[in-house]
Formats: C-alpha cells, sequence, structure tokens
C-alpha cells in the first residue's frame, strides 16, 4: 500500500466571513461534529485535557475504554461497520503509543480511521519533555497521511481534509497530533470549511473490453474476491455479476460474506486454511477474475505456483496493488462498483465447469460429526450462526477459532465478519465488539475469542459492563496458545514451547468479577442450550466453552507449497 497522497486540494478563494475566536480544542469539537461523528473512543490524559474540557456539552459520545489500545480497535471495528471514519483518542507518550497496534491494523486492513493524539505544548517538543514521544514519526510506516498541527486555525481545515484522505480511494487510518498549546490558543476562522474530494481512476474502457473478451471466451472462470469488495461497498455489484455469469466463486479471509457463503457456486475461503474445492477449482481455471484482492501470501500459497494455468483480470481500487505481487493480462483500476456493473460479458459454456467445482464443495464438505462427547467448535460456531441469522455480527480475535469462524460460520454480508487479517492482532475481539454495536445497535453482535487472545484485552470487559452493552462472548478455551501449538506439533517435532495457559483463571468468574453474566459448559450435549442462552440474553453475557487441546484446524497447507498440496486431518 502506498503512503503517498494527491496534492494538497485549493479551497475557495473567496473570503468567507469570519466568526468569534475560539480554543483549538473547541475548533476540535465543532470538527468533529461537521464529519457528522457521534462516537469517540478514547481516554484523556495530561496533554489533551483541553480536547476533553471542549468534549463537554457536545453532541459526541465519548467511550471510555480501559486501554487505548482498546480505543483504536473499537475505532476500527466501528469503520469497518459504517464505512465512515472510526475516531480514537488519547493522550501524548504511553497514551499515543498505545494506539500503535490498533493504527497498524487499520492500515494492512484498509479501515478508515482518524486518530488524534496530544501531544506536549510546540515550545516543549523536541526536548524529551514528560510524556513526549514523536508520535508522526512513529507511525509514519502505517498511516495514509499525518499531521502535527502547529496553527489553531489550521484545525478546520486540517479535520476536513482528514477525514476526506481516511474514507477516500483506499481508506486508511490518518493521524493528528495536536500540541497542548495550539489546543488552548484562541483563533478566528472562517465560518464555512470545504470539504476536499479524493476520487478513484475512471475505469480503462480498453482493458474493459479486454476483460470482457477473456470472460466471453473462458471454459473453466474462477471469481476471486477479497476485503476491497465490502471497502468499496460494491457487495450488491459482486453479487449481481455472479448471478450474470454463473462462475463459481471463492473468497480471501477479509471477502466473506461478499457473497453469502450459502449462495449457489461459492466454494469457502482460499488459501491455507481455505477449502480443499476453492484451491483446487483456482488450481484447474483458465481464467482468475480478481475482485479488490491482493495476491496475500496467506491467499495464494506458493505464488509461483498459483493459478498457474489461468489468465488473470485483476480489478482494484488502488491502482498500486495491480500486478504487485502476480502479473495481470488485464489490470483495472477504479471503483468496483462501476468496473463490475461493465464487465457484462457471459462465458459462452461453463455448465460442465460448475458441475465440477459442485461435485469437488460437496465432496470435500467438512464434516460435523466428531467422535466423542466433548464440544465440537466448528459444529458450534456453524450453529451459533445459523441460529443467529442475518443480524449477526462476529468480531473474532486471532487462533485457530478465528479460521474455524472463516471455515464454518455462515455470513450473508461482509460486515457481519470482523476480524483482525493482515496484523493479525491478538486481542481484536473485545474491543471490536464494542465497536460493532455503537456502530449497529439492532445487530447481535457475537465476540469468538480464545483463551490467550482474550487476556490481552480483556479489561475492556468493564467497558462492556459501563455502557451496558449486549456483547456476545463465546470463549473456546484449550488451555493452549492453540495455533501456536498446531504448528509446533506439525513443523517443530512437537518440541512444544510456551503455549501452555493451562494456569489461565476461571474465564466466567471473571466475567461476573466485571458483573457480566457468564457460565461454563464441557459437553456437545449443553450446546443447543449455551447458544440459546446466549442469545436470548438481553445484556452482555460470556460463554465459556472448553474444548479438547488436541484440535486443529484442517484443511492446512504447510509453508513453502503449493495451495493444492494441503494436510488433512488423518482419522
Amino acid at each position: 500500500m502506498t503512503a503517498a497522497i494527491a496534492p494538497r486540494p485549493a479551497f475557495a478563494d473567496a473570503p468567507a466571513p469570519a466568526v468569534a475566536p475560539k480554543t483549538g480544542a473547541r475548533m476540535v469539537v465543532e470538527a468533529l461534529e461537521r464529519e457528522g461523528v457521534r462516537h469517540i473512543f478514547g481516554y484523556p490524559g495530561g496533554a489533551i485535557m483541553p480536547v476533553y474540557d471542549a468534549l463537554v456539552g457536545s453532541r459526541l459520545r465519548h467511550i471510555l475504554v480501559r486501554h487505548e489500545q482498546g480505543a483504536a480497535l473499537a475505532a476500527d471495528a466501528y469503520g469497518r461497520v459504517t464505512g465512515e471514519p472510526g475516531v480514537c483518542l488519547a493522550t501524548s507518550g504511553p497514551g499515543a503509543t498505545n494506539l500503535v497496534t490498533g493504527i497498524a491494523n487499520a492500515f494492512l486492513d484498509s479501515v478508515p480511521m482518524v486518530a488524534i493524539t496530544g501531544q506536549v505544548g510546540t515550545p516543549l517538543m523536541g526536548t524529551d519533555a514528560f510524556q513526549e514521544v514523536d508520535i508522526f514519526g512513529i507511525t509514519l510506516p502505517i498511516v495514509k497521511h499525518s499531521y502535527v498541527v502547529r496553527d489553531p486555525a489550521e484545525i478546520p481545515h486540517i479535520f476536513a481534509e482528514a477525514f476526506a484522505l481516511a474514507r477516500s480511494g483506499r481508506p486508511g487510518p490518518v493521524l493528528i497530533d495536536l500540541p497542548k498549546d495550539v489546543t488552548v490558543q484562541a483563533a478566528t476562522v472562517a465560518s464555512n470549511v470545504e470539504t476536499p474530494l479524493f476520487e478513484l481512476p475512471a475505469p480503462d474502457g480498453d482493458a474493459i473490453a479486454r476483460a470482457n473478451a477473456l470472460i466471453a471466451a473462458a471454459r473453466t472462470p474462477i471469481l476471486y474476491f477479497g476485503g476491497g469488495v465490502p471497502i468499496a461497498r460494491a457487495e450488491g455489484a459482486l453479487r449481481a455479476f455472479a448471478r450474470r455469469t454463473r462462475i463459481p466463486s471463492v473468497s480471501t479471509l477479509k471477502g466473506l460474506g461478499s457473497l453469502p457463503t450459502d449462495a449457489e457456486g461459492f466454494l469457502g475461503m482460499m488459501g491455507m486454511h481455505g477449502s480443499r474445492a476453492a484451491n483446487t477449482a483456482i488450481d484447474e481455471c483458465d481464467l482468475l477474475i480478481c475482485v479488490g484482492a491482493r495476491f496475500d501470501d496467506r491467499a495464494t500459497g506458493k505464488i509461483d505456483t498459483f493459478a498457474p494455468r489461468a489468465r488473470i483480470i485483476h480489478v482494484d481500487g488502488d491502482p498500486a496493488e495491480i500486478g504487485k505481487l502476480k502479473q495481470a493480462d488485464v489490470g483495472i483500476a477504479g471503483d468496483l462498483n462501476k468496473v463490475l456493473d461493465r464487465l457484462d460479458a457471459v462465458p459462452a459454456d461453463i455448465a460442465a465447469w460448475r458441475a465440477r467445482c459442485a461435485d469437488y464443495a460437496k465432496r470435500w464438505a467438512p464434516p460435523y460429526d466428531a467422535p466423542g462427547t466433548g464440544i465440537y467448535a466448528p459444529a458450534m460456531l456453524k450453529a451459533l450462526s445459523e441460529a443467529a441469522g442475518d443480524e449477526l455480527i462476529v468480531t473474532c480475535d486471532v487462533g485457530q477459532h478465528q479460521m474455524w469462524v472463516a471455515q464454518h460460520c455462515r455470513f450473508s454480508r461482509p460486515q457481519a465478519h470482523l476480524t483482525s487479517a493482515g496484523l493479525g492482532t491478538m486481542g481484536y475481539g473485545v474491543p471490536a465488539g464494542i465497536g460493532a454495536l455503537l456502530a449497529d445497535p439492532t445487530a447481535t453482535v457475537v465476540t469468538v475469542s480464545g483463551d490467550g487472545s482474550i487476556m490481552m484485552n480483556i479489561q475492556e470487559l468493564a467497558t462492556i459492563r459501563r455502557y451496558r452493552l449486549p456483547l456476545k462472548i463465546l470463549l473456546l478455551d484449550n488451555s493452549q496458545l492453540g495455533m501456536v501449538r498446531q504448528w509446533q506439533e506439525l513443523f517443530f517435532n512437537e518440541n512444544f514451547s510456551e503455549i501452555d495457559l493451562s494456569d489461565n483463571p476461571d474465564f466466567a468468574e471473571v466475567a461476573r468479577a466485571f458483573g457480566i453474566e457468564a457460565f461454563t459448559i464441557d459437553y456437545r450435549a449443553e450446546v443447543p442450550g449455551a447458544i440459546e442462552r446466549l442469545l436470548r440474553t438481553d445484556g452482555p453475557i460470556l460463554c465459556h466453552a472448553r474444548i479438547d487441546p488436541r484440535e486443529n484446524v484442517w484443511p492446512l497447507v504447510p509453508p513453502n507449497k503449493s495451495n493444492i498440496e494441503m494436510m488433512e486431518k488423518q482419522p
């Protein structure tokens, strides 16, 4: 991803009527209100205190998290659900550095975010003052753009530009660093603020024609789509394209739900923990139509063996992605909605190919009749997602449970599946659940976590309790760092190193100590009742489900192997 931006657009030349002087902090609040911001996730401190003073009495609802990383991850989920920048706020020094993981998370997953940090006063900058860090420099590689505000009169224009940058093109985080003296100084500014506009390139007509010719001639085509589809809010155009062409399809982790996961012709997630049907179909296709995906290593496996027989059409909102990892025969940069609408060719005859792909999906469908009486996580997740229906949003942590969610849950829309894909941030699930619920209070939001991940941001249970957020938490506890243990078992000669979490606390007791209803289950027979209790409880609730510590995620593509060299569970 490129961090470069278009030249700063010119604002109206005509002078606007001036207004009475206002402090920088007051202008920050008014700028946020002007952008339609409703929620801010943050934690106060010395350098940002003037902004917190100005928040009182504003139209903004501040959500007090218990760690700044929670603020950034909640803002990330808020941005994914709404499509508008999530906003997080922290003080200087440790407050700012605690946002960094969440900012990086948003950058790697192309999520719109505006992160606002306090800074020591401008006379003290560069003197190693108390709680001074160069957050501008620290975050340069993980933001679309960043600002250090030197003059309060610049605040309205900087905020307008920051929000426009965060939401436009390929979205991402933008940082605004506010020295304390700038927020307390008063300035007189124009009453009107121009909103800059950054537009995607217009699709190339010749490239559209060449792509249509390839589609018309294809005999074994595959539609491969990713996170760029929900970013562009292009799921409607993608579904129309899939209905029109009837081309079998596969998804990346971030693309799940762009087509309903139970749609005809959908073969599942591809890649390292994808379905054998998806990976095999890609290996056999003669045309790969990539829409809003970037040929990530977890999706492609050994890239020089990926889709070896295929011509490639690559459609993306970011021109920098086209040809970056895999050379495309036709590359089309632009708004995915407009491009998909213009790809109107239909393959002449793919009935036999469709039948072959359907046979693959049936032949390699995952089994859910695992032996024994213990809880089988894939079956529980499948049942939970089906019971929750179309209002479900899953916010998922990172580890084995993340892959089980992707493989086995039903998703009818891309905003229903929120996960840390590019960065793989443990501790994402609970703060993301907070952000998702505030973004869409009508949704049934379920956080799926593991006993390793939940300890990363468990303090946010206090935030859930304070704001009475009805978050449902399913904690799959195998007393292990499960994914690390699986790799040590398979690729490190069972040399298990630092993966034992058997001394974790009783998580149901921990939740109850935070004032949240909780219960524990150990057996498969308890699963239906647990799902019903999770979904019917009005307030927040945690289900602590103990699962087999030896259970692995299958199938699996070993490192540096082709996607068709998948390992399967042995009897």
